[in-house]
């Protein structure tokens, strides 16, 4: 069973107008507009706030095996190494 929640927002006149042209043009309800571009930004917005890692692989050969058992901060700072910093 689907239940609806009745309430008022407040909206720009010139956005107003323009849905309520759009609804005309399209024989809809204003209703049916603003739910549907309600749903549509709200999927819209669960798909783009999902992390995705950027693939940041290099041409090497992996942790080289002097290194092994190297702390993080170890290898950062050796990562630095030579650089100014």
């Amino acid at each position: 069973m689907v239940s609806h929640m009745k309430t008022t927002i407040q909206i720009p006149d010139s956005l107003y107008k323009e849905m309520r042209k759009l609804a005309q043009r399209e024989q809809r309800t204003m209703k049916a507009i603003v739910e549907e571009s309600l749903r549509r930004t709200l999927s819209q917005r669960q798909r783009s706030s999902r992390f995705r890692l950027r693939r940041a692989s290099f041409k090497g050969n992996g942790l080289q095996p002097h290194l092994a058992g190297t702390s993080w901060d170890q290898i950062l700072h050796l990562s630095y190494e030579g650089r100014g910093a």
